[in-house]
C-alpha cells in the first residue's frame, strides 16, 4: 500500500477541488491509488471530470517559428522562471525554433547535433547559454508540422510560451485568423479530446460506470435516458468541437468554425489541434 502522504492528499486536492478530509479518506480507501481514488469521489458525487494528467513543475517556455513549409514546436527547460524571463534566454528559444523550422530535424537528439547559422551545433549553444546564464538547460521535444494547400494553421501564446496551442484548418488557406481563435480557446479550454469519435473507449466505459454508480436504485430506463445526457455533457466539456466558444459562449467551437468558413464561401472543419504546457507529461 502506497503511504498517504500530505503532498499526495494535497495533489489528489489540487486534481478534484475536493477538502483535504475527504481526499485523506479517498486515498485511504484507495490504497493510495489517486486515480482509484477520484472514480471514488466522482462516484460519490464530490469531484466532477477531472483532468487526467498530472502536472510537472519544469520552468521554461514553447517556442515556436515558421516558414513556408512548416511550424516548428520547440519546448525548452530551465530550472528556475528567473532564467526564463531573462531576454538572452527568450532570445535562444526564439533561435532554436527558427534553426528547427529551417532544418526540419526528425528529433531532438538529432537536432543537438545540427550546425546553426551561427557556426556553432545546437549542443554547442546550449552549453554557451548554460554558461551564461548559470542553469542547466534543456531542449525537451520539438515537433514540426507541415503546411498544406488548402490548410490553414494558428498558433496562439499564452503566458509568455507556457502554454502553445495550434489549430489546423481543413478547406482554406486563408483563414489563419479564425485557427487562431480557435487555438487560443484551447489554450484556456485544455480539451482532452478534438470530438467524440476520438474518445478511447475505456474512457467511455469509465464514465458510464461512474454516472450508473451516481444512479443508483433509479429504474433502468430512467438511468438510460440521464445517461445519454450526462455522455453528452461529458462530450462537451471535453471535445474540442462540441465546448462552448471562449469568446461567444452561445456556440460550439465547430459551429463557430463552420459559421466562419460560410462567410468566406468555405467549408471549413477543424482537423487537428495541438496543446502544449511547460512541464506536462509526454
Amino acid at each position: 500500500m502506497v503511504a498517504i502522504t500530505g503532498e499526495l492528499v494535497k495533489k489528489l486536492r489540487d486534481r478534484t477541488g475536493v477538502g483535504m478530509g475527504k481526499c485523506k479518506k479517498a486515498l485511504e480507501e484507495a490504497g493510495g491509488d489517486i486515480e482509484a481514488a477520484i472514480d471514488h469521489l466522482r462516484k460519490s458525487g464530490m469531484a466532477s471530470a477531472v483532468k487526467k494528467e498530472s502536472r510537472e513543475t519544469n520552468e521554461g517556455m514553447v517556442g515556436f517559428s515558421e516558414n513556408d513549409e512548416v511550424v516548428a514546436l520547440v519546448e525548452v527547460n530551465a530550472e528556475t522562471d528567473f532564467v526564463v524571463q531573462n531576454e538572452k534566454f527568450q532570445a535562444f528559444v526564439a533561435e532554436v525554433a527558427k534553426e528547427a523550422a529551417t532544418q526540419k530535424p526528425k528529433d531532438v537528439d538529432a537536432f543537438m547535433g545540427l550546425t546553426m547559422a551561427n557556426g556553432m551545433t545546437v549542443e554547442a549553444y546550449r552549453a554557451d547559454h548554460i554558461q551564461s546564464l548559470g542553469e542547466n538547460i534543456r531542449i525537451r521535444r520539438l515537433l514540426l508540422v507541415p503546411k498544406h494547400e488548402n490548410r490553414s494553421i494558428g498558433i496562439y501564446s499564452h503566458m509568455k510560451g507556457k502554454i502553445v496551442s495550434l489549430v489546423e484548418l481543413d478547406g482554406a488557406s486563408d483563414q489563419a485568423a479564425v485557427a487562431r481563435d480557435v487555438a487560443m480557446h484551447a489554450a484556456a479550454e485544455d480539451p482532452e479530446f478534438l470530438d467524440p469519435s476520438e474518445v478511447p473507449q475505456d474512457v467511455i466505459a469509465r464514465e458510464k460506470e461512474i454516472a450508473r454508480e451516481q444512479m443508483k436504485g433509479k429504474p433502468d430506463n430512467v438511468i438510460d435516458k440521464i445517461l445519454e445526457g450526462k455522455m453528452r455533457a461529458f462530450y462537451d466539456q471535453t471535445c474540442l468541437k462540441k465546448q462552448k466558444f471562449v469568446k461567444d459562449p452561445s456556440t460550439t467551437v465547430e459551429k463557430y468554425v463552420a459559421a466562419k468558413g460560410k462567410e468566406s464561401g468555405k467549408t471549413l472543419t477543424i482537423s487537428r489541434y495541438l496543446r502544449w504546457q511547460i512541464g506536462e507529461s509526454i
